[in-house]
């Protein structure tokens, strides 16, 4: 009689096989993202358990003005978690200082493998960590509106006031790069 389930070896085996394939030369902790995609997946399923047992009603659709709020503060949430001096304690278990960006920020590089690799990664890259944040933002939008909708907009005042500040940097080298070029 023939055997149709694998062992938990040859499983193991394949998965090995289909990393290998993958990663080539470079290590991509596979395992590590999946990882985090279960907890992702487990952070949906719960806040929508949540949701659900609150019976708080899941929106139709969201507003232009509500976009633009969820998308700035998604966009600066993503930044100071990823980059920002001032959070590179949470980072820190999972990467490793290599400079200054400037504006206070950081360049780091990620160590450590398995696991530790993926959070490093997830914890660096800011496109990676915005799917998180926004779905923070939606998730909390739902369950705690106005305290979501005050920490968005307190996150858009500061990209807003980011953006002014290097604005206003660049206004004051004005006179420079003329006196420069001309």
């Amino acid at each position: 009689m023939a055997r149709d389930t694998p062992t938990v070896s040859e499983i193991h085996q394949r998965l090995h096989a289909v990393q290998s394939a993958y990663q080539g030369e470079e290590e991509r902790p596979l395992g590590g993202f999946l990882a985090l995609m279960g907890v992702y997946v487990g952070a949906v399923g719960g806040a929508s358990a949540l949701a659900r047992a609150l019976r708080r009603p899941v929106p139709d659709r969201f507003s232009a003005g509500d976009l633009a709020l969820l998308t700035l503060a998604t966009h600066q949430g993503s930044r100071l978690l990823t980059k920002d001096a001032v959070t590179a304690p949470l980072r820190a278990p999972f990467t490793r200082f290599a400079g200054s960006a400037g504006e206070g920020e950081v360049v780091e590089e990620v160590r450590g493998s398995g696991l530790r690799h993926s959070l490093g990664e997830l914890l660096t890259c800011p496109f990676c960590a915005s799917v998180w944040v926004a779905t923070g933002f939606v998730a909390g939008g739902v369950i705690a509106p106005r305290l979501t909708r005050s920490a968005a907009a307190m996150l858009t005042a500061v990209f807003g006031s980011d953006v002014l500040h290097l604005v206003y940097d660049a206004a004051k080298h004005l006179p420079e790069r003329a006196q420069a070029d001309g």
